[in-house]
């Protein structure tokens, strides 16, 4: 897992929110926009991980198994 992937997964905790949207997910990227996109792409990976839930309309939880990766980071 990358840096950016850890920092996503840490968002949560961060903003202390069971779900966030892109945007807040975005800051994980700071304010370099190379590294918003790699955001970008970092969330269609644990997406497809099984790491994050899509819960439409751009927002994002922690699967279960998410939970216990960003508990580890």
């Amino acid at each position: 897992m990358n840096e950016i992937e850890k920092r996503v997964l840490a968002s949560f905790d961060y903003w202390g929110q069971e779900t966030l949207d892109l945007h807040q997910l975005f800051e994980a990227g700071g304010n370099d926009p190379d590294q918003r996109t790699a955001v970008f792409y970092a969330v269609e990976k644990l997406v497809e991980e099984g790491l994050l839930n899509e819960e439409g309309n751009d927002f994002y939880s922690l699967t279960e198994e998410g939970k216990l990766k960003a508990k580890a980071i």
